[in-house]
């Protein structure tokens, strides 16, 4: 018997929704999903309206048909989704918060894009995918869900083969994720708020933190902590953005907490510092001004205390670290 010790190596990667396409299940994941728009739940804001016949009344002003501002390779995102060659984004108009301070807002407050149909959508994945792009990154796509379904129910035959970023605000329904259960790899919610009270002044919504921490659960219970590749980019998981906020609006040790206690210390963070105030933040004080030093370190050294470790290296704002606190 030889002594040579043979390797086996991994199968290729495979997104979990290659798995429903080869069942048949995808195709009737996205005719379940179209069906929901009729009495609309794909949402925590739970408007109910009939968004294939009208919008009118519903929060997300979007019909059958999604959206779209712009998409192309996005190099400024997380290091696990940006690689070498950028992350995917397509970028939804409209939005399911309302948030005062929304760095977007010409996008997810005015709408800005324009409609497609879902076979446009899936033709834009497979162009991201044919320029090289690790990933398809959809962002602020609550309240498109069942168009995104279906575009991916029409791309994959085709060879679609990245793993789908879920790139939210928080505010999704249980509806919605189980729609997205085994279609969605990547899940990067924002956890924006410790408190729902301040979500309510400054985002509009009821009830957030319930909501959010109800449906970051749900996302971890699906695709667990984030791994990576031998080249580290993302492949499956959870990965969470919390963007810290002047004077503590955004509640962070309440947030940091949530996580490390409740869903898991590997949970790979980006703990964000490019708050800026625009659109209506003149009007909410403290929002008018940048997060200071000390309350940037301070979110650090909770996520430090909590034992939260995977913390994304992002180049930080430089004041933060190179001068007095302000």
């Amino acid at each position: 018997m030889s002594d040579t010790v043979q390797t086996i190596a991994s199968p290729p990667f495979a997104p979990a929704y290659v798995e429903l396409m080869d069942s048949g299940t995808l195709a009737q994941r996205a005719s379940v999903a179209w069906r929901h728009m009729e009495n609309c739940d794909l949402c925590a804001r739970y408007c109910h309206v009939n968004r294939l016949q009208s919008v009118a009344g519903a929060v997300c002003r979007t019909g059958a048909r999604a959206l779209v501002h712009s998409f192309g390779p996005h190099h400024g995102e997380e290091n696990p989704l940006r690689g070498k060659r950028g992350s995917g984004t397509i970028f939804f108009s409209w939005c399911n918060l309302r948030c005062v301070f929304c760095q977007n807002w010409d996008i997810s407050q005015r709408g800005l894009g324009r409609e497609i149909e879902p076979e446009q959508l899936a033709g834009m994945m497979l162009s991201l995918q044919a320029q090289g792009c690790h990933n398809i990154n959809l962002v602020s796509p609550s309240h498109v869900v069942a168009q995104i379904i279906r575009a991916v129910a029409i791309a994959a035959p085709q060879g679609l083969r990245l793993p789908l970023v879920y790139n939210t605000g928080g505010y999704d329904s249980p509806e919605a994720l189980a729609l997205l259960d085994g279609i969605v790899d990547i899940y990067m919610p924002d956890m924006k708020y410790g408190d729902s009270k301040l979500a309510r002044r400054y985002s509009k919504v009821r009830d957030y933190v319930e909501v959010n921490r109800a449906a970051v659960r749900e996302m971890y219970r699906q695709v667990g902590d984030l791994r990576l590749d031998r080249q580290g980019v993302a492949q499956r998981g959870l990965l969470v953005r919390h963007l810290v906020l002047p004077g503590d609006i955004a509640g962070t040790e309440q947030v940091l907490a949530f996580l490390a206690r409740e869903i898991s210390p590997h949970t790979y963070l980006n703990l964000m510092d490019q708050y800026y105030p625009c659109y209506r933040a003149a009007d909410y004080p403290p929002l008018q001004r940048r997060v200071s030093a000390a309350e940037y370190r301070h979110a650090v050294a909770l996520a430090t205390r909590f034992g939260l470790y995977r913390l994304d290296p992002r180049q930080r704002r430089p004041d933060l670290w190179d001068s007095a606190d302000n």
